[in-house]
Parts: C-alpha cells; sequence; structure tokens
C-alpha cells in the first residue's frame, strides 16, 4: 500500500518503518521540509516513534508496531503502517506555516593537493582545467548537508559546480584516510573514519568530523550548510597540535 497527497508518497518499509517521499527532485527548498518533518517528530512524536532519517528528498520514519496498533483507540483493523501513515500526513499538513529554517554555518580548513588530495591532478585533468581552479571552484559555494550516511558522520553535499564534477573510482582505495574531501559525480563529501572508498579525494581536513565519546558524537548533521576553507600544511599542522 502506498498512500498520496498531492507530491508527497508514503511506502513501507518493511513491517516497523515507512519513507515519506515529498518530491523526486533534490534543491534547498524540499530539504528544507525534510528538516522539518524531522523537527516536528522529535518534539510531538507519536506513540511509538523511535526514529526519523532524513534523505535527500525523503524522510524513513522508524517505530515500534506493537506501541503504535496498542496506542490506537480509533480503529483497530487499521494496520500499524496505516496508523502513522495518517500521523505522517498530519505533519506534512503543518508544514504550511512553518517558516524555512536557519541553516548552521560550519567552516571546513582544508588542505588540497599532494599527500592530502591525491585525486586533485586527475579532476583537474577530468575537467580539463588547472588544480587551482579546482580548488577554486570547490570553495567557491556554501553546500547544504543533505543527509549523513555510509559512514557515521558521513556528510552528503550535492550541488557542486559542474565543472569538476567527476566520477567515482572504477576501483575503491582499501584505505581513504579520516578527513578526506572528496569528489563523486555531482556530489561532494568528507571522511569521518578512515575506511574504504572510492571517492576522488583532493583534500584533507584536520577537524574531527566524528567522535562517539562526543555528545552529539557527529560534528555535522543534516540541514547544516559548509564552507570549505582552503588552508596551508603549517596551518593543518597546527589544527591537529591543537586537538
Amino acid at each position: 500500500m502506498v498512500a498520496k497527497q498531492e507530491d508527497v508518497s508514503v511506502r513501507p518499509l518493511g513491517d516497523s518503518a515507512l519513507v515519506i517521499q515529498l518530491d523526486k527532485s533534490i534543491s534547498p527548498t524540499i530539504h528544507n521540509k525534510i528538516i522539518n518533518i524531522v523537527d516536528l517528530l522529535e518534539s510531538d512524536p507519536f506513540e511509538g516513534f523511535i526514529e526519523a532519517v532524513p534523505s535527500y528528498n525523503n524522510v524513513t520514519v522508524f517505530y515500534d508496531p506493537v506501541i503504535v496498533h496498542l496506542n490506537n483507540q480509533m480503529n483497530v483493523q487499521q494496520t500499524s503502517f496505516e496508523i502513522v501513515c495518517a500521523s505522517m500526513m498530519n505533519y506534512v499538513k503543518e508544514l504550511d506555516g512553518i517558516l524555512p529554517i536557519q541553516n548552521r554555518l560550519v567552516e571546513i580548513p582544508v588542505i588540497y593537493g599532494g599527500q592530502f588530495g591525491p585525486d586533485l591532478e586527475y579532476v583537474a585533468i577530468t575537467n580539463n582545467i588547472s588544480p587551482e581552479k579546482v580548488i577554486e571552484l570547490h570553495t567557491k559555494k556554501d553546500y547544504l548537508v543533505y543527509m549523513i550516511g555510509f559512514a557515521p558522520g558521513f556528510p552528503y553535499l550535492a550541488g557542486i559546480n559542474k565543472k569538476i564534477t567527476t566520477p567515482r573510482k572504477k576501483k575503491p582505495r582499501q584505505k581513504t584516510p579520516a578527513g578526506s574531501v572528496g569528489i563523486a559525480g555531482e556530489q561532494t563529501g568528507i571522511y569521518p573514519l578512515e575506511s574504504p572508498g572510492g571517492w576522488q579525494v583532493i583534500g584533507r581536513t584536520p577537524l574531527e568530523l566524528f567522535n562517539p565519546k562526543s555528545s552529539p558524537p557527529s560534528l555535522l548533521k543534516s540541514g547544516d550548510e559548509i564552507r570549505f576553507i582552503p588552508i596551508t600544511e603549517d596551518e593543518y599542522t597546527s589544527y591537529k597540535e591543537k586537538k
């Protein structure tokens, strides 16, 4: 069963989650609504709500089907999905009266090229521009964090300049250092932890993006804006020494 309301659709994901799709496109406007839905759920959750995970243009909502069903006093014949689906449509209706959110701006210092950005030259050659131009275009705009995924604290940032879009590696690296800033197609992102990865690495940040001992453990969250700031190797070392 899939429920629909104008451009909004809701579909089940197993028996304890559903996905609410606001649009097929990717845009800051749609994502603003996504973040507002998450805020509404977390500030005024329905009975049985567990967690909401935002993505580019949808939200996955996890719930306890037993609690949802036991707390339904209206129609005992409804399934837990139908009950939660009705609740989600009510949250969507509330979006009309909500003002756009003010995104938090986070500056990310990055040293580009060399041992810190081994794929910078490749990205430049692929796009027939200089490495310096790649850096200029990568740092020229602010990026919206659409979602956190792949690895704990990994931010997905869409909308990089088309002049520096570059496909993923055909053969991923076995180890990509923590803090590596990469490009994959029209996305850019940051590896919070050392891990295998196929993104084209153009630089590295000295900032720690994920620390399980911190609260919250992730430096970034969906809805933040990122501004990349070029730094020198001396500045990179200085950041590291301050940790």
